[in-house]
């Protein structure tokens, strides 16, 4: 194994030294050095296993306190032989948590379908011979062969090149290939600036190269970031949220279990039987159905997502994409076609120019190093103009490399043999500096300081207007046989080459959309800022609202904070400055959407709420997406966060109208207890009634939602849910204190017809109040689903039938109630719909006065 000392900074080193002292010749490893290597090392991969196991994500369903709540009451139950209640919880319990584990194994199944390795196979010299073996085979010390269209498969140090280009835009952001070549470089330089290393994940995009391999596995730069997001997946807004809301229902049920109990006790009731009944408290104040109800609703928006092409990968992202306040992207293929279109050619005089269309057509045709969006654009249009290179020959070639940034090509003429016609293309600096001459109405003009202004003055006008340009020059020289760098100089400049990647026609439009829905756009690019500002423009963004990496490298997180709501671009951005924007957005209390699918997108796809990719990004970036698109379509997203909104909102309703309504009965039943001589209600009716009124609740994921509720982000507030449960509990708390005196004062009622009695009333309430609760306006003028409105009626008619079911009715300590106790029990619920119906009116009116309330905490996933 290599010292780690010694290759911290393998950069730096000789690569003869450092071959040596990973037990490496001429000829790479021997097979038993390699096989010693592989065994102290481990196989060369960035996974060691499954993200997650369908055992660890089973037991991960229990770990919410309601699970943990009705689980500990269930124990309790089965110590006591208490079958029946047992029996309630644990199906309630199992039958939850299964339709939960069996939804969110099923989406991450369909994800690690998406996934491909990195490379499968790779050239490696062993034992002085060229081998082909598995990339997870590979070793520190192994010397492979690349070459055109490989996969990079471990961090090495190069030893051998031939115009050897690297595409490596996953790593370092850089969008164009980047020239490797042998050499020592600083050891403090930074990643894109080794440019005598490769790295694990980059591609070759052209020439050939022998790299000796220095790091394997989670030791790559690839893997380093890869180990990281192996941590725990941190917790989401949504997730945050719930856990919130069970904490605060832990903090009610102690109260209230403790002052029931105590009582009991002190009245000398049965120990057990008062035991049971604090248990049933406890079990009837949560909402435990919740999980079951938030699986259902959440896999409802992933059917409906994944048939537009989305993926979701955890299920919550769902409605963490509907209370999602911001959303962070790239420009390129989002709000731009991605594909870059020559726009304009233009001579040195800036007027439109055909010669030099053609001249820049030669170039790009006959050009063989490097496969490029630029060159694509140049032969595209060419081809549309019915340019050729018929009565031209290729003489040479001078590739592109990142110190020159120009390309050549060399050419004869069948008109003129003798002579050799030079054409090069490139970045307008380096070009204008191999020129001493300009073309003016077809003649050779030096190249003066003026003209040089004049020149650099339609550049930075093009570049300002968001354009990328390149410029043409040509040289005719004698003929001969070989051409080097040395020939690209006393040059002619023909004119500029100028370039766009058009908006796409739809991208103002949704940006629109988005914004109506509440939802800021934030381009955070690495391109540089003429650009972007043009396409800001033309998309409808604040083009003069931007931040250069510059600028926030210089700026403390307290200044950050305070401008990065307000600046729309976010321009020449490293991949730290990325994470540290998303994290400055949610400090100011905005849930944070991140649209990427480059290895330097991950740590900000790792931070932001709501992580986005694509199908064809890197492993890593989809390792650490919630989301995946299977194209690059703003408005599937807008769709997806009307989805997360809309399953968001009827999560809610079942939260805050079954929590209010259990909380009133609980609190009912804590001030009966001492006033009664008997229990208002056994453990297991109470579990009974919890069970029936939650079953009309499993339709809420097909309710109908208000459309005011879709228009802007919805975010947990622990706060406002308790005043809600607090209101609309007391309510219900009124209405049963007047139910107990007409059942004790006017009827007379003993035990069995005292708890069937407010059984039927309780549960018939409890129904009443998710029609009247389920939106802010007035209960007949939003209509509900049909699947809640009938299983709500079914309910309700069971209700009416479960005192007259015989043996059934008794098994619960039920009887037959009279005519008159009937018409009671209706009257009573008739006058709490109207009751709750008019606080309702009072309540929202109340609350829409309120400014709008952040979560706590917010917060990415961390």
């Amino acid at each position: 194994m290599a010292d780690a000392a010694r290759d911290a900074r393998y950069w730096n080193e000789d690569p003869t030294a450092l071959a040596a002292s990973l037990g490496a010749g001429p000829g790479g490893l021997t097979s038993d050095r390699a096989a010693s290597q592989l065994a102290t090392v481990g196989p060369n991969s960035v996974e060691d296993a499954p993200r997650l196991s369908a055992l660890r994500l089973m037991l991960r369903q229990f770990e919410s306190p309601l699970v943990l709540i009705l689980a500990f009451a269930a124990a309790i139950s089965l110590v006591l032989q208490q079958w029946v209640d047992a029996g309630i919880i644990l199906a309630i319990v199992l039958g939850s948590s299964l339709l939960s584990f069996y939804q969110e194994y099923r989406a991450s199944t369909a994800v690690e379908e998406l996934k491909k390795r990195l490379a499968l196979t790779a050239r490696v010299l062993r034992d002085g011979a060229e081998q082909v073996l598995p990339v997870t085979q590979i070793v520190p010390g192994d010397v492979i062969l690349l070459a055109a269209g490989n996969l990079i498969p471990a961090d090495g140090i190069i030893l051998e090149t031939q115009d050897f280009l690297v595409s490596e835009a996953s790593m370092t952001g850089e969008s164009f290939p980047v020239e490797k070549r042998p050499g020592v470089v600083a050891p403090d330089a930074a990643l894109a600036e080794r440019t005598n290393t490769v790295f694990l994940g980059a591609s070759v995009r052209s020439g050939t190269a022998k790299v000796m391999v220095v790091r394997t596995g989670h030791r790559t730069e690839f893997g380093a970031i890869a180990a990281r997001l192996r941590a725990r997946q941190p917790e989401t807004d949504f997730a945050r949220g719930v856990r919130q809301f069970g904490y605060l229902l832990i903090r009610v049920m102690v109260i209230i279990v403790l002052f029931v109990l105590t009582v009991n006790l002190l009245l000398d009731r049965p120990v057990i039987e008062s035991l049971l009944f604090a248990v049933a408290l406890a079990v009837g104040l949560s909402p435990e159905l919740l999980p079951a109800i938030i699986s259902v609703t959440l896999s409802a928006g992933a059917r409906a997502m994944s048939k537009r092409g989305v993926i979701v990968r955890r299920l919550d992202a769902i409605e963490n994409l509907g209370s999602m306040t911001v959303l962070c992207t790239d420009k390129t293929g989002t709000l731009t076609e991605g594909t870059i279109v020559l726009s304009e050619v233009l001579d040195a005089a800036a007027q439109p120019s055909d010669e030099l269309r053609r001249l820049a057509y030669v170039n790009a045709a006959l050009e063989t190093g490097i496969e490029n969006p630029l060159d694509a654009a140049i032969i595209a249009a060419g081809a549309s103009a019915g340019l050729t290179t018929a009565g031209l020959t290729k003489i040479d070639e001078i590739p592109y490399d990142f110190v020159r940034r120009r390309l050549t090509i060399v050419v004869a003429e069948s008109a003129d043999p003798g002579n050799h016609l030079i054409v090069t293309k490139g970045a307008f600096s380096n070009v204008l500096d191999s020129c001493t001459a300009f073309e003016r109405d077809g003649a050779e003009v030096p190249l003066d300081q003026v003209a040089r202004a004049n020149l650099d003055a339609v550049f930075k006008a093009k570049g300002e207007e968001g354009f990328r340009v390149l410029a043409l020059a040509t040289r005719r020289v004698a003929a001969k046989s070989d051409y080097d760098h040395d020939d690209e100089r006393d040059m002619v400049f023909r004119g500029f080459l100028v370039f766009l990647d058009p908006p796409k026609p739809e991208a103002r439009e949704t940006i629109g959309n988005l914004a109506r829905l509440g939802i800021a756009i934030k381009v955070i690019s690495g391109d540089n800022r003429h650009v972007t500002a043009h396409m800001a423009q033309a998309v409808g963004l604040d083009a003069a609202s931007m931040l250069t990496g510059e600028d926030l490298a210089g700026m403390r997180d307290e200044a950050l904070w305070h401008l990065a709501p307000r600046t729309d671009l976010f321009v020449e951005i490293d991949p730290q400055q990325k994470e540290r924007i998303v994290r400055a957005l949610q400090r100011t209390g905005h849930s944070v959407g991140y649209l990427g699918d480059g290895i330097n997108d991950a740590p900000a796809l790792h931070a932001a709420d709501v992580g986005i990719s694509v199908a064809e990004a890197v492993d890593v970036a989809r390792e650490s997406a919630d989301i995946f698109l299977l194209s690059r379509d703003l408005d599937v997203l807008r769709q997806g966060v009307e989805d997360g909104r809309r399953t968001f909102a009827n999560t809610l309703k079942y939260i805050s109208i079954t929590t209010s309504a259990n909380f009133g009965n609980m609190i009912s039943m804590a001030l009966a207890t001492p006033l009664l001589p008997f229990l208002p209600l056994a453990a297991k009716q109470i579990l009974l009634n919890n069970f029936l009124s939650d079953l009309p609740s499993l339709a809420i994921s097909s309710d109908n939602v208000d459309p005011e509720r879709v228009s802007s982000p919805q975010r947990w507030s622990v706060k406002d849910i308790q005043r809600f449960m607090i209101v609309f509990g007391l309510i219900s708390s009124v209405f049963d204190l007047l139910t107990f005196g007409v059942l004790l004062y006017i009827f007379q009622a003993g035990q069995a017809a005292f708890q069937t009695s407010w059984f039927m009333i309780s549960l018939l309430t409890e129904l009443a109040v998710v029609l009247v609760l389920r939106t802010r306006k007035p209960a007949f003028s939003s209509s509900p689903s049909r699947l809640l409105l009938w299983s709500t009626l079914v309910v309700a008619a069971a209700t009416f039938a479960v005192p007259f079911l015989g043996e059934a009715s008794a098994l619960f300590g039920f009887v037959p109630l009279s005519t008159m106790e009937l018409a009671a029990v209706v009257a009573i619920v008739g006058g709490y719909i109207v009751a709750t119906e008019m606080a309702k009116s009072w309540f929202f009116a109340h609350e829409s006065a309120r400014p709008f309330r952040s979560a706590s905490n917010a917060g990415g996933r961390s």
